[in-house]
């Protein structure tokens, strides 16, 4: 809007007359012109400031108020034009013919002049050009409320305007100082290098690599103040910048900025110490950026057992504060094992006490026996505790491996009087002292003392050992055993591997432990044993905890089962039955409540991607919430997954003859005849046979076996391999055993191998689940079962017709021994097997040949067709079964044959293409219908 003021009515409200001389230089238009100068009219008086200022707030009663405001504001515009035209200004005229200035143009030509005014006058002419607005406004129309507002917006925008230049230029200043402080830095840096090179510390080739400011001169020396403040702000900067040099290599590699540091706390730095100051200006850059030469140094990777060993506290023993006299107790408590880079168990926890007979399951390499090592004190955990109830805890092992512990040149009682070794030696020194007692004279008095003071000091050792009581201790365990006084004087070579199983463990009774550890103790036992292992492991009131995968053992001995999946170790109350009950209740509870959560997880994560540009901020919220409950002790891990059991075929069997083998008048004993095993036994095998040999503890079966394979020699009749085109691959019942422990895995294979590529190797370890870094892994390291599946391996590099297998089923655990049941099934030469596994029997043999009465009965069918023929075994087997687990059925019969035709191509379409299978299909067909 703008306001239109005629030329007489100026004049007539300035009280000046027309004829008064009042000359403007004319103009084209009053809006173009840069500047308003108006001469001073003498006739007017001016009116003081006050007059002015009151003048804004005045309102319309008279004409002279209003004159005297406009006469006060000309007079200020006057004298502000007569200002600037003395600064060189030109200066514009108005026109009174042309359109006069609007309000709007009168308050952009004042802001315009208030910017130009640099001695003050801005604020004075804002004032007058207020009072000259305000009287025009009293003396024709006001601003509208629409146009005030605008006007109040404008200046505002103007205000915003200014203020965020002062906030960009402060920005820059702040910018500046820290370069200056970067500058500084460097400086105070070079002023230390200075200080040392003057001191003798650094090298003087470093004289090239001082610093120097801008212009080339060398920067002005630091007091020591400043240059101990330089280099700590400079020490700062660095540590931020590793910080996240830190985070950016953490985030690239995927691991947390912990475990980085974990990772590159034991590698090595500088070797040199006088190096360490230019070590750390190299690792700086000129901007402070880390250097491409420090960075792409090669680093040493810790191993998985070094970083559990720095993350967590070292291993302890500890002993209970309070426990009675007669209570015994022995636990583990977040127990972290590891090989290298193998972990093994990550936090067990678990722990045996009086009364207990615990079960240890798990799969093979799940760390068993690992953990009954740990509770024997023969291996240290790389983390967690081992908790005692007493400090002299005695604790006893019958291992896998007893039968390397045995002496088989030592009668039966030599063998159970060598666990008294600390006894037998002071028995020794003792005797040697009677020997130089009475060598001795009654010359030397004091020598003869010192010798009874010896032998006193022995015979109080000897009686607190009880050792006049080692004969009976002895005669008591072979009893126990089940040994008879005669066989004492027998050597242990001529007893079976279930017998031997007694004496190792009746070496372990003997040592008097607290708490019994039972290592696999029914690998060996026939089923008699069996029962009297139970049996006497029942009446025994020692705790104990044992390992084994014959399930019907554990569930009728045990009354409490620890199950080691995961590296995480469960405990569950009752038998193995009640274990399976429990277990499966669990893991579906588990599973369950799993997927609810990844479901729900799921279904938060579509909200997030189709909301994450409309509602951006809710979207942060709910990611953060999302992750803040992962990593909460409320977020549900995934169960541990079952891995797939390794699947393996024997290699295709060559071309067999119908005749295999032979055993003909067979007579076998050992100790001149007092043990004989065979008396004229008569056997024959065919092409296609599936022989399981049964019979117990010390019947012969593995001595048929070696006389079979020309290891060893009958004493009277034959017993060897009658075909022409005969491959027989043997498997001995220690087989596993035999490995060199010293080598790895793939070199045990490659030194068994015949021509095969090591891609044809790695493929077979992969069969039998050893892959990846598991095939560096040391034998030594292997668990039985590992072992024994390594042995397998090694037997399939080699074609054969002919399987002799003696105990193949010793240390594997149950998901093994069903995939070697399917490849025996599979294989397409003949059979003949040892084992007391009677599920393995079942599967795997068509045709049983028992040892009764030195004689070798053969039954026409398999296991079940055995037990259906002998009521007193089916009774005892029947009654052994475990609730929930498969009984004994008739063997599979698969027709090989079948298998290994080829399959038709299949091209697509139904299988009923071209058949008619609906009679009332079609036209015609619904016709014929009709008329029938």
């Amino acid at each position: 809007m703008r306001l239109t003021l005629p030329r007489l009515t100026i004049l007539l409200a300035l009280g000046v007359s027309p004829a008064t001389t009042f000359v403007l230089p004319r103009t084209a238009n009053i809006r173009s012109a840069p500047k308003l100068l108006l001469p001073r009219i003498n006739t007017i008086d001016t009116a003081p400031p006050s007059s002015s200022a009151s003048a804004l707030h005045a309102k319309k009663k008279t004409g002279n108020s209003a004159k005297d405001a406009a006469l006060a504001a000309l007079d200020a515009l006057e004298a502000r034009e007569q200002a600037a035209a003395s600064r060189g200004s030109v200066a514009t005229a108005l026109d009174f013919d042309d359109e006069p200035l609007s309000k709007k143009d009168l308050i952009k030509m004042e802001k315009k002049k208030a910017k130009n005014n640099a001695n003050g006058a801005a604020a004075n002419g804002a004032a007058d050009l207020d009072a000259l607005l305000a009287a025009v406004d009293i003396e024709e129309t006001g601003l509208t409320k629409k146009e005030q507002m605008a006007l109040e917006k404008k200046r505002l925008r103007e205000a915003k305007k200014a203020s965020s230049e002062e906030e960009r230029k402060m920005r820059e200043e702040m910018e500046e100082m820290e370069k200056n402080k970067r500058k500084k830095a460097l400086k105070a840096l070079a002023e230390i290098e200075a200080m040392e090179k003057a001191s003798g510390t650094i090298n003087d080739s470093s004289d090239d690599s001082s610093p120097s400011s801008d212009d080339g001169t060398t920067p002005p020396q630091l007091s020591k103040k400043e240059a101990k403040l330089a280099a700590k702000e400079a020490a700062k900067k660095e540590e931020k910048l590793a910080q996240k040099a830190l985070k950016k290599k953490a985030k690239q590699m995927g691991i947390s900025v912990e475990e980085l540091e974990a990772m590159e706390s034991g590698e090595n730095r500088d070797e040199e110490d006088g190096l360490e100051v230019d070590a750390g200006l190299q690792e700086l850059g000129i901007n402070g950026e880390p250097s491409t030469e420090a960075t792409s140094q090669p680093k040493d990777k810790l191993t998985a057992e070094e970083r559990i060993r720095k993350e967590r506290p070292p291993p302890r023993i500890r002993i209970m504060e309070s426990s009675q006299p007669d209570y015994t107790a022995l636990r583990l408590e977040n127990i972290a094992i590891t090989f290298r880079d193998q972990p093994v168990l990550t936090s067990a926890t678990w722990g045996v006490q009086t009364g207990d007979r615990i079960g240890l399951v798990g799969a093979n390499g799940a760390g068993k026996t690992t953990q009954l090592r740990i509770l024997a004190g023969e291996l240290e955990p790389t983390a967690g505790d081992v908790v005692k109830s007493h400090k002299d805890l005695r604790v006893a092992m019958l291992r896998q491996e007893f039968i390397d512990e045995i002496d088989l040149g030592r009668t039966l009682r030599e063998e159970f009087m060598s666990v008294f070794t600390e006894e037998a030696e002071i028995m020794a020194q003792l005797r040697e002292a009677e020997e130089q007692l009475g060598k001795m004279t009654g010359e030397d008095a004091d020598a003869m003392q010192e010798v009874l003071d010896r032998m006193a000091k022995l015979q109080n050792k000897a009686d607190s050992k009880n050792v006049n009581a080692l004969e009976s201790r002895v005669s008591k365990i072979m009893d126990l055993m089940g040994f008879d006084p005669d066989e004492g004087d027998f050597t242990v070579s001529m007893f079976s591997g279930g017998w031997k199983m007694r004496i190792g463990l009746g070496k372990v009774l003997l040592k008097d432990p607290n708490i019994l550890l039972l290592d696999e103790p029914t690998n060996h036992l026939d089923l008699e044993s069996v029962e009297w292992l139970e049996a006497f492991l029942r009446n025994q009131n020692l705790p104990m905890v044992i390992v084994s995968h014959d399930r019907e053992f554990l569930d009728q001995v045990c009354n409490k089962i620890v199950d080691a999946e995961g590296g995480i170790c469960t405990e569950y109350n009752g038998n193995y039955s009640r274990f399976l009950q429990l277990k499966k209740a669990r893991m579906d509870s588990w599973n369950a409540a799993y997927n609810a959560q990844e479901k729900k997880i799921k279904e938060e994560r579509q909200w997030i991607n189709k909301f994450r540009l409309k509602q951006p901020q809710a979207v942060k919220q709910r990611e953060a919430q999302l992750e803040k409950f992962m990593k909460s002790p409320d977020y549900v891990q995934k169960p541990p997954f079952v891995g797939k059991p390794f699947r393996f075929r024997f290699p295709p069997a060559p071309r067999l003859s119908p005749e295999v083998a032979e055993v003909k008048g067979l007579t076998h004993g050992y100790g001149d005849g007092a043990n004989r095993l065979f008396e004229d036994s008569e056997l024959f095998i065919e092409k296609g046979d599936r022989i399981a040999i049964i019979g117990p503890n010390g019947a012969g079966k593995s001595t048929l076996l070696r006389i079979l394979m020309g290891k060893e020699k009958p004493n009277q009749g034959s017993a060897e391999i009658v075909g022409s085109n005969v491959f027989p691959a043997y498997f001995e019942q220690n087989q596993a055993d035999v490995l060199d422990l010293s080598k790895t895995v793939v070199d045990t294979v490659q030194a068994a191998s015949h021509g095969q590529s090591y891609n044809e190797l790695r493929a077979l370890l992969g069969q039998f689940l050893f892959k990846g870094d598991a095939v560096e892994k040391k034998v030594e390291n292997l668990s039985g079962g590992e072992k024994a599946r390594l042995s397998l391996c090694c037997m399939m590099l080699k074609e054969s017709n002919l399987l002799i297998l003696d105990e193949p089923t010793n240390h594997l655990d149950i998901p093994a021994k069903e995939m070697l049941e399917e490849a025996l099934q599979h294989f397409d030469g003949s059979v003949v097997v040892i084992s007391h596994d009677r599920y393995f029997i079942s599967k795997v043999a068509t045709t049983i040949v028992a040892i009764e009465d030195k004689k070798l009965i053969k039954y026409q069918g398999d296991y079940k067709f055995y037990m259906d023929k002998s009521k007193k075994v089916k009774e005892k087997i029947e009654a052994r079964y475990v609730a929930g687990l498969d009984r004994i059925e008739s063997a599979p019969v698969i027709d090989l044959e079948a298998l290994q035709q080829p399959k038709k191509k299949n091209f697509g379409g139904a299988k009923t293409a071209h058949l008619v299978t609906r009679k009332d299909k079609g036209v015609k067909n619904a016709k014929r219908k009709q008329e029938k």
